[in-house]
């Protein structure tokens, strides 16, 4: 009985033995690409420095980059999990008219990342401070991407001195937020610990997948390469979702916008949606996304009774993207009126250019 044992305990052995060195062999590739993948991102942003300056905001670093003179200084507020990179298109043209800032949030671009909760308060009081270390006070018109749209309105709550006007561009309504929406954060959670296990590990980067930036943006694709696949995006991103519901309440609880000038920029809603949510949602719902919008984009312009509203027609969510010309222009306009002390033409309508 012993003797007939004996094979198949070498097997098992052998099979042991495989599956260590399998295993040590996964791990040392995952080591690989994770090392790789650092090395490439040292290498890329000693090479290619941000264009703006840095500054020491309670004790961490956070980058500015201002183009242009004038007054008011037009600030942007980039969307969820987004550099300063994404303005490429629309801050140099819009800085020959007045000052035009953009500047990353902390744990995104080359602002370090801060512990605390990332909620609309906190957000304003970093981009105040950073403002402040600049030497820049007001008057500010703040210009805001998706979920940089809710933030500004923070920072308006926060600081309604320095204000003089809004820019929302396709910006987030979350007191009209369709229930499927709401849920579609929860549906992203497993994919964003998925690819976040996946930066770290260096596999979008051993498959080419951090080189090549979005199209139009060749001035900048050194810049873009350099921010490419940082792990800490989505640590950022995941910390924004997360106080999403206390930034939410904190404005819902600031007064209304008033009689203050904003312009709302909307995206075509005619276009098919994008491809999250058309993988995540029932086509009824779907059809129906459209309309909700559309309701959201309308309810954001009457929080104030001198705004208005443009379609911005074939543009997807990424209005400075598809169509910056626009962008450059109703902010120029809104920063013109300011200056002049007359209403824009158009208040309280809704028109599609």
């Amino acid at each position: 009985m012993q003797q007939n044992r004996k094979p198949e305990g070498r097997v098992r052995r052998i099979m042991r033995q495989t599956a260590l060195g399998l295993g040590g062999l996964v791990i040392l590739l995952a080591a690989s690409g994770a090392l790789y993948n650092t090395l490439e991102l040292h290498r890329l942003r000693a090479a290619y420095p941000p264009p703006g300056k840095i500054y020491a905001v309670d004790g961490h670093a956070m980058h500015l980059y201002c183009l242009g003179a004038g007054s008011p200084t037009v600030v942007l507020e980039s969307g969820r999990a987004e550099s300063f990179l994404v303005w490429g298109k629309v801050q140099p043209a819009l800085s020959r008219t007045t000052r035009v800032c953009s500047y990353d949030r902390a744990g995104l671009g080359w602002s370090e990342a801060t512990e605390g909760p990332r909620d609309s308060e906190h957000i304003a009081s970093q981009l105040h401070g950073l403002l402040a270390k600049a030497g820049i006070d007001g008057p500010l018109v703040l210009l805001g991407h998706s979920a940089g749209g809710l933030y500004i309105r923070g920072y308006r709550a926060r600081y309604p001195d320095q204000v003089q006007g809004l820019v929302f561009v396709d910006a987030t309504m979350p007191e009209k937020t369709p229930p499927h929406l709401a849920a579609l954060v929860h549906h992203e959670g497993l994919e964003v610990t998925i690819f976040q296990m996946a930066i770290a590990l260096g596999i979008p980067r051993l498959l080419g997948d951090c080189s090549t930036p979005p199209p139009g943006f060749d001035a900048t694709a050194n810049l873009w390469r350099a921010d490419a696949c940082k792990p800490s995006y989505v640590t950022a991103y995941k910390a924004e979702s997360k106080a999403w519901p206390l930034a939410v309440s904190e404005v819902e609880r600031a007064e209304g916008l008033d009689d203050l000038p904003i312009v709302v920029l909307s995206r075509d809603t005619h276009l098919p949606p994008p491809h999250n949510l058309a993988a995540a949602v029932p086509k009824t719902e779907l059809e129906q996304d459209g309309r909700n919008h559309d309701a959201a984009q309308e309810a954001l312009v009457h929080l104030s009774s001198r705004g208005r509203r443009i379609i911005a027609q074939g543009s997807s969510h990424y209005i400075h993207f598809d169509r910056p010309a626009l962008v450059v222009r109703e902010a120029r306009s809104l920063v013109q009126s300011l200056r002049t002390g007359r209403d824009q033409p158009g208040l309280g309508t809704t028109i599609t250019q």
